[in-house]
């Protein structure tokens, strides 16, 4: 057999970009995503499992049994028939959309702890989505031979300990954001936005980190990453819940394929209907960190809501971002030992605006819970040029001062979307840690102060930013004029002696 060449991430991700193709231009980004981000999770357990197949065939010979009970206690057991080399046997199939359905359910009955639920929304054999037999045929045809690519390998003993598999889904779930406009929100963070969050909260061995919004899980898998690179450590806990079918089933993928250990995430809107809980309380969490929609319209204010997260005041009905920041808070753990503490990307109103959400913000400072507000540039997230803020909030904190970042001029620009560079995440991460004034670029501010500003958050309140334009040198400025005027008589004269040579002066 043919051995592949090494593994390569950015061949990897054109194959699979290049995979699209079969579906633009006739299905929106935001649906077609789907398809292609379920076959990648189906070619890499495929693969996967096909290596371990072959291992045990060669230690226990033609024991059929013996081999199929240890493929049973592997992570996911791919039945026979469900993978993806017998889906591309069939390409030719007049039921092709049909097959690739069945062995969906397949895979999900054989793995139902891990996988109920995962394929629920989506459908190979949809017309509405994929067109009438014959063209949907077509395309599944093509989508197989695309997956088909002898370079996408992805057997374990070539990727090795290679993040192959995890870098090329958030990657197409990067470009599938770019393409999405304003749903992109639904779903995705920014890599180094989420990577600053798991920084800043930094989360330890042991500690349980949870997103009540957590879209397809980028900021959950970054803070698993912060344990394991920070600390060296697997021992950690992710939980989550979202409210969107579709983006819950591509979260559990991503968790699965970046190789994350037993995740819960539930399914279900968490304003209205919180899923992680503990007989019949909130489950408490040390860190709790979220990117949830900006300003979200109707989102239940006017529910009951059991579990007394809006104590200090109700949101309004129109904008929900009190109503997210209220539950990250009561579903930290309270004690001291525990070191509960939150990170949320928020809109600059949050900061400043008043009625029932100057009220609730009041009642936070007056708890001393707010830490830190870390203003970010504009345009970082897909869907919203606006600029965002970081809003940190700690238990049991030591002081009673609220650190201010202006870190909103520090950022390079890219071609649909501003970024953040790693110089300008360290520099954030540096200033948070040092908890000390920088000029022009934070301010360690007394409580007093914030409730002389009538708890006003807005940061230019409290980092100034001006620079005081250079003074200008008039004398040597109308120097410069004569001197100007001077050369320019000079050039006029030797203009109107050439017209004379020419007999053109007049």
């Amino acid at each position: 057999m043919l051995i592949p060449p090494p593994i390569n991430q950015d061949e990897i991700n054109a194959i699979l970009w290049k995979a699209c193709d079969t579906f633009r231009g006739t299905i929106d980004p935001s649906e077609y995503k789907n398809y292609i981000l379920v076959m990648l999770f189906v070619k890499y357990i495929s693969d996967v499992a096909a290596e371990r197949r072959a291992e045990f065939q060669a230690q226990f010979g033609d024991n059929a049994e013996r081999i199929e009970r240890r493929m049973k206690n592997e992570r996911f057991y791919v039945p026979p028939g469900a993978d993806f080399n017998a889906l591309y046997a069939n390409r030719n199939a007049p039921n092709l959309g049909e097959q690739i359905d069945i062995a969906l359910g397949k895979l999900e009955d054989e793995n139902r702890e891990k996988l109920a639920g995962v394929f629920r929304n989506i459908s190979f054999n949809s017309e509405a989505a994929l067109g009438r037999t014959a063209q949907r045929n077509e395309r599944l045809k093509t989508l197989l031979k695309d997956f088909n690519d002898s370079r996408l390998d992805l057997r374990p003993s070539r990727v090795g300990n290679l993040d192959v598999i995890g870098n090329a889904y958030e990657y197409l779930i990067a470009r599938f954001a770019s393409g999405a406009g304003k749903k992109a929100g639904e779903f995705y963070t920014p890599p180094e936005v989420s990577e600053l969050l798991a920084r800043l909260l930094d989360p330890q061995p042991g500690e349980r980190i949870c997103d009540p919004a957590c879209g397809s899980g980028s900021l959950l898998i970054k803070c698993a990453k912060q344990v394991q690179t920070a600390h060296g450590s697997n021992n950690y806990s992710l939980w989550g819940q979202e409210q969107n079918g579709g983006t819950w089933a591509l979260c559990m993928m991503n968790m699965f394929l970046h190789d994350v250990r037993q995740p819960t995430i539930k399914w279900g809107d968490t304003l209205r209907e919180p899923q992680l809980l503990e007989g019949e309380s909130l489950m408490r969490f040390n860190v709790v960190v979220a990117n949830p929609p900006f300003s979200l319209d109707k989102w239940g204010a006017d529910s009951v809501d059991r579990f007394k997260r809006f104590h200090r005041g109700i949101p309004p009905k129109s904008k929900a971002d009190y109503a997210f920041i209220s539950h990250m808070i009561e579903t930290t753990y309270d004690s001291a030992d525990a070191n509960g503490r939150v990170g949320v990307i928020v809109p600059h109103g949050v900061l400043f605006r008043g009625s029932s959400e100057g009220v609730i913000r009041r009642k936070f400072i007056e708890e001393n819970l707010l830490d830190a507000v870390i203003g970010l540039p504009p345009n970082l997230f897909f869907g919203t040029g606006i600029p965002a803020t970081i809003l940190i909030f700690k238990r049991e904190r030591p002081d009673e001062s609220v650190l201010f970042i202006d870190a909103s001029r520090d950022f390079a620009p890219g071609t649909n979307q501003n970024y953040l560079r790693p110089a300008d995440v360290s520099r954030i991460i540096e200033t948070y840690t040092a908890r000390a004034d920088v000029p022009k670029y934070a301010a360690l501010v007394p409580r007093e102060q914030i409730a002389e500003n009538d708890y006003n958050l807005n940061i230019p309140r409290y980092v100034e930013t001006y620079e005081q334009a250079a003074q200008v040198d008039l004398p040597a400025v109308n120097a410069e004029i004569a001197d100007l005027e001077t050369k320019l008589e000079e050039v006029k004269a030797r203009m109107a002696g050439y017209l004379r040579e020419l007999g053109l002066d007049s």
